[in-house]
């Protein structure tokens, strides 16, 4: 049986931890947030893709996925989760059974209990998880030569996140949420992972929202893609329409410069009289007969150039000096 994928919905969504006393100067004291993972996060996850979550190490990636499976309560703001075809029924995750018994987050360390056997932890979800498979569980402890006798304090770190990749597959759950998992795994490893979440989301849709630095390798299993940047949602959307959102300028200086007038510069490089500018959304019709007669390269973007270029945080200063110095976009 396959269930119906869960779609999720966050609407001004605020977590911060910690506080901290601070002194004000009437010699008074007061407490302030020490810090802000999420700030006014307003997403929606769709149903049945697979959705990569990107960004730097601190925007808040975590935060947001721990939020989706019951481990983090909100500051402030709302959350919802549920199927697709029951979004009038969807339901906040905290502390709720029929949520997080649908919802599997996986990460790195696998949640393992690490003085049990790796069959016993495998023992423990399959009693969690209703759709659990063990046919696939068995198949990808031989895949990724894991030795399910052992313990996971015995296991090395990639052998670990491997136990991690098998749970998240296996447990088949409606929302399946994959955070950083792949971190220990060598490149083989990795890429047998990747297909086995194609092939296995093939036969049994699911949502399954997946987090990764390695964006290059894990790009074409994309269906949509979230920005975090600094705590909020820089870009939600489908991979196909943010993939569009830069392309690339390289040739002789005056000619990409004249090009790229009036256009936002996301970066620029330059190579004796050669110039590469990335610039932000697409080329304007004509743009490019009229770059080939100028002897100028229209390049596209990959989308782990655009997410660099669009998460620097010097960003707004780099367009300001290109536009002041080479009469770049502002």
């Amino acid at each position: 049986m396959t269930p119906a994928p869960f779609g999720a919905r966050l609407d001004d969504v605020v977590v911060r931890f910690g506080t901290q006393r601070r002194m004000t100067v009437a010699g008074t004291t007061y407490k302030d947030d020490a810090t802000t993972a999420l700030d006014g996060v307003d997403l929606t996850i769709r149903p049945g893709v697979i959705t990569g979550i990107l960004g730097r190490n601190g925007a808040g990636k975590s935060t947001l996925l721990s939020l989706l499976a019951s481990y983090t309560r909100p500051t402030s703001g709302t959350i919802r989760v549920g199927p697709d075809a029951a979004d009038d029924l969807w339901e906040d995750p905290w502390e709720n059974p029929w949520v997080t018994a649908n919802v599997q987050l996986v990460r790195e360390s696998g949640d393992l209990q690490d003085e049990e056997k790796v069959s016993e932890s495998l023992k423990y979800y399959a009693d969690m998880r209703p759709y659990w498979d063990a046919d696939l569980a068995a198949r990808l402890l031989d895949l990724f030569e894991v030795n399910p006798r052992k313990k996971p304090s015995a296991l090395s770190r990639g052998k670990r996140s491997a136990v991690g990749a098998i749970i998240g597959l296996a447990a088949r759950a409606p929302l399946t949420v994959l955070d950083e998992v792949y971190l220990g795994m060598d490149a083989p490893t990795r890429y047998a992972f990747y297909d086995e979440i194609l092939a296995d989301y093939a036969e049994h849709p699911r949502t399954i929202l997946l987090s990764s630095h390695l964006v290059e390798e894990v790009a074409r299993l994309f269906e949509d893609v979230v920005v975090l940047h600094r705590g909020k949602v820089l870009l939600a959307e489908p991979a196909e329409q943010i993939q569009a959102r830069g392309f690339s300028l390289t040739g002789p200086a005056r000619a990409v410069e004249q090009i790229a007038a009036g256009r936002r510069v996301l970066h620029r490089q330059q190579l004796g009289a050669t110039v590469q500018v990335t610039l932000e959304g697409a080329p304007a019709d004509g743009e490019s007969a009229a770059a080939r007669a100028a002897g100028v390269e229209i390049g596209s973007l990959p989308l782990q150039d655009l997410f660099v270029r669009l998460t620097q945080p010097d960003l707004d200063a780099r367009g300001a000096v290109a536009a002041g110095q080479d009469g770049g976009a502002r």
